[in-house]
């Protein structure tokens, strides 16, 4: 169990994906994205979400992630971000996304 001050600490946000890519040198299959959270700035993740997406579908989905992670190098690449979603039956991943249009940068909580 954690207590409020704790989950407070985290930092969700909706953000857009500009950018979509394969990321050849991850371990396991990934993409790269580029994330637009509007005052936050863009934002690079690396994402393995390619058993249900593909990099030209995901350029302008909105998505949630954790943006107060300090930056994780995987290969030769800085995540900076963490793309949050749901594991299905099968294992893989449903992005986690606003229902409707927000503001990029809007606060979960």
């Amino acid at each position: 169990m954690i207590d409020w001050n704790h989950f407070e600490k985290i930092d969700m946000r909706v953000g857009t994906i500009l950018e979509a890519k394969v990321f050849d040198e991850a371990k396991k299959p990934a993409y790269q994205l580029k994330i637009d959270f509007g005052e936050l700035g863009l934002k690079n993740s690396s994402a393995q979400i390619t058993a249900l997406y593909r990099p030209d579908e995901l350029v302008g989905k909105q998505i949630i992630a954790v943006v107060n992670f300090p930056p994780k190098q995987i290969a030769n690449f800085f995540s900076e971000c963490l793309v949050l979603g749901i594991y299905n039956s099968n294992n893989e991943v449903v992005i986690l996304q606003p229902n409707m249009p927000v503001a990029n940068g809007c606060k979960i909580g």
